[in-house]
């Protein structure tokens, strides 16, 4: 009776801690879209009707990976962005920010690393 009591509770501990780390951490974010608002001072910008925030650890770089600088983020401007998802404040907040040329098409994403 002891083994199986074990086992059930080792089963118990390997499903709910995962779903503790992703409650915790919020939901990962990858997407790509136009920008429609940008607020250098506040840090924030509107893509696809979702608030994306960013601080001084969110990294910006172009499509072909060389780093750049805030001021590049335009209004109408396409970006692919990677962050956490932050349900309480209802925002995104931004750990990457990858500057785009165009709208990458399903079947271009394999030039696109970061997009994998």
């Amino acid at each position: 009776m002891n083994k199986k009591r074990e086992i059930l509770l080792i089963v118990f501990w390997a499903l709910l801690i995962p779903a503790l780390t992703s409650a915790l951490e919020g939901d990962i974010v990858k997407m790509q879209g136009v920008v429609m608002v940008v607020d250098i001072k506040q840090g924030t910008f509107v893509m696809n009707e979702k608030v994306f925030v960013w601080d001084q650890h969110t990294a910006i770089q172009t499509e072909k990976g060389i780093q750049t600088t805030l001021d590049k983020l335009k209004v109408k401007g396409w970006v692919y962005v990677e962050g956490v998802e932050d349900k309480v404040r209802n925002r995104i907040e931004v750990k990457k920010i990858y500057l785009l040329s165009k709208r990458i098409d399903r079947k271009e994403k394999h030039n696109y690393p970061f997009m994998e």
